[in-house]
């Protein structure tokens, strides 16, 4: 399978992470993306540079005023006095009408949803590039390969249309699947991040063109603990076209795998000429974040399932943290299409 890989990632090393109000070293590092290249490599996948688009495929899903504060908020915080050497947010609207502000750190609390998303200098660079790594493995399905990896850092599917959450700035999944809409009339995704893709499931909330279907850890008790529940299925005309499977902590390979039944089920119901998985690999039981236990085995065995769908299917990298088998495991899904 293609791999599509930019270096540029790297200019993004986030070091702002809270945890139960520890603050330490984000997690979303960029040896994750190095160590999922090399194990690529060495399974003889063939690695291609992404094209040069600029911010129009992400303009696509995203809103004119949030793509303006990516480009710019690093710099205008650096101005400030006293300023972080990150931008994080110490204030946020509440769930009420609210008035978008003037004010730098106004601003930032807008559009930054939590502290796992602090910007730096590289941070627009490095999401810029990934999602031109999502763009153009979408446009290689697009021109006939059957499947494509986009090898995305940083990752994705919890921005929203106006809104960084989770380690996610521009939503690569979202992006590849509205490029696929040029093409395609009804497109599905399917994320089996260990993590509900919040952000992808609000931006197709009210559209029946594009089927989200999520695989992950409950949010009762589980990032992003406020979307994933089973009950959201979408408003307007896209009621119906959203289906969340969340599973008890601590699930291992036999629930997830059945879990896979149900979505692939509702996939086919829908009839849909493309695919965008989402692939987090931190369902992983090795994965330092702990949310599902699915083995190497269980990896491979999630991919053929997908694969036997026989659809035109673009993988876009989410979620998969440091550990051991992390390499091994994307492989072993890679090596499910065969």
């Amino acid at each position: 399978m293609k791999i599509v890989y930019s270096d540029k990632h790297a200019a993004h090393d986030p070091q702002t992470f809270v945890v139960r109000g520890v603050r330490q070293r984000s997690a979303e590092q960029p040896e994750r993306a190095t160590r999922l290249l090399a194990a690529a490599r060495a399974a003889n996948h063939e690695v291609v540079a992404p094209r040069i688009y600029g911010a129009a495929p992400a303009a696509t899903v995203h809103a004119p005023e949030y793509i303006d504060f990516l480009q710019t908020i690093a710099q205008e915080w650096a101005k400030l006095p006293n300023a972080s050497a990150e931008v994080v947010p110490n204030v946020h609207p509440a769930r009420y009408p609210a008035t978008y502000p003037k004010a730098l750190a106004g601003r930032a609390g807008w559009h930054q949803v939590d502290l796992a998303c602090p910007i730096g200098s590289g941070t627009w660079e490095a999401a810029l590039a990934s999602s031109e790594v999502a763009t153009t493995a979408a446009d290689m399905v697009l021109a006939g390969e059957r499947q494509a990896y986009a090898l995305c850092r940083p990752p994705g599917h919890h921005a929203y249309a106006d809104m960084a959450g989770g380690f996610c700035f521009l939503n690569n999944t979202a992006i590849a699947a509205q490029r696929l809409r040029q093409k395609h009339q009804r497109v599905a995704v399917l994320d089996v991040d260990v993590h509900h893709g919040n952000g992808t499931q609000g931006i197709f909330w009210e559209r029946p063109d594009v089927l989200t279907v999520s695989i992950h850890a409950d949010p009762s008790n589980y990032y992003p603990y406020f979307w994933g529940h089973a009950h959201e299925t979408g408003a307007g005309k896209g009621v119906g076209f959203n289906l969340n499977l969340p599973q008890p902590l601590g699930s291992g390979d036999a629930p997830w795998l059945a879990a896979g039944d149900i979505a692939l089920a509702r996939i086919k119901e829908f009839a849909p000429t493309a695919l965008v998985v989402a692939l987090g690999l931190d369902a992983s039981e090795s994965d330092p974040l702990q949310g599902l236990k699915v083995t190497g085995d269980g990896f491979h065995a999630m991919g053929r399932k997908i694969a036997s769908l026989g659809l035109s299917t673009v993988l876009i990298q989410e979620g998969g943290y440091l550990s051991d088998d992390l390499g091994r495991n994307l492989v072993q899904f890679l090596a499910g299409f065969g």
